[in-house]
């Protein structure tokens, strides 16, 4: 049996926590690294926000190596298409050929990966791929992995899901607009314990602060995400 080498897309969150789970316990994939990208002026992690001291001590945990792929502060997206080609072609040079996400179920996302791999002569790999996002989350809880929800779509769910703990509450509470995974963009979160850890990741949380963007679809409204400000102990 062929064992391929694979770097795990690693957002910190739950999703990619559950997809390194079903890697590492899959005999076809030996996972070499996680690779994250991580605003460079902001060091926190890209769309979640976690403070870059927080993410390096989750890969520490982990026993994992760690790469950062650091992007401008607001990159278009022809400057990120540049860095993600730049990055696959080294891991292509470094005999790696395949790459994992946690996608759930955005079709026109996961081609977008796809695409962009293949310019570079690699493949994906989706383990979580058209899983029902319930289900999946309650494998995820029921594993004993533990996260906490650091940032909230305004336009998807109130400011008092922000911060709360990732688990079966929380996922009952959730309207019915919001999938149970927030794979349409309504949260984020940080996974900081469970099987996979060698140690809890330590943090306290700070405020609750909106950050606000200009509306992607050119109307005049702002939109914005709350943020829940964790620092490492």
């Amino acid at each position: 049996m062929t064992v391929r080498p694979v770097v795990l897309s690693w957002s910190s969150g739950k999703d990619s926590a559950l997809t390194l789970y079903r890697l590492l316990q899959s005999r076809h994939y030996t996972v070499k690294r996680l690779v994250t990208t991580v605003n460079g002026p902001l060091q926190r992690v890209t769309m979640h926000g976690l403070p870059l001291t927080l993410l390096e001590a989750q890969a520490t945990a982990l026993g994992l190596p760690l790469e950062i792929i650091t992007t401008p502060e607001n990159p278009d997206m022809k400057e990120y298409r540049k860095l993600m080609l730049h990055h696959y072609r080294q891991l292509r040079q470094e005999g790696i050929s395949t790459m994992a996400f946690g996608d759930i179920f955005l079709a026109d996302l996961r081609k977008y990966r796809e695409e962009l791999l293949a310019a570079a002569g690699l493949q994906g790999v989706f383990p979580l791929w058209q899983t029902d996002s319930r289900q999946l989350m309650r494998e995820f809880i029921g594993l004993g992995f533990k996260a906490i929800v650091i940032g909230v779509s305004r336009q998807a769910l109130p400011s008092s899901f922000c911060g709360r703990p990732y688990d079966l509450d929380f996922l009952a509470d959730l309207p019915d607009h919001a999938d149970p995974a927030g794979e349409n963009g309504e949260f984020h979160t940080f996974c900081y314990d469970g099987p996979l850890f060698k140690e809890a990741v330590r943090f306290t949380k700070g405020k609750t602060i909106l950050k606000t963007y200009p509306s992607p679809t050119g109307q005049a409204e702002d939109y914005g995400f709350w943020f829940c400000d964790l620092q490492p102990v």
